[in-house]
């Protein structure tokens, strides 16, 4: 995946994710509140991970532009 979609994966995941929970709060339901918190923490993961992917392909990209105008 690119970081693009790690970020939009992690977003929905993350409102999923509290969604589920806010709905466990009104239904009393325990497991659906715990499912929604692991959800949410996924969407986290999975911003973060595209956030590093992005800084990677920067830096990829000004170490190739310098590279570039050394020749």
């Amino acid at each position: 995946m690119g970081a693009t979609t790690d970020k939009i994966k992690g977003h929905a995941n993350e409102a999923i994710g509290k969604a589920k929970q806010g709905i466990g709060e009104v239904t009393g339901s325990e497991r659906l509140q715990g499912e929604g918190l692991i959800q949410e923490g996924k969407g986290h993961a999975q911003k973060a991970m595209g956030d590093a992917k992005q800084m990677a392909k920067d830096a990829v990209d000004k170490a190739s532009d310098f590279a570039n105008r050394k020749r």
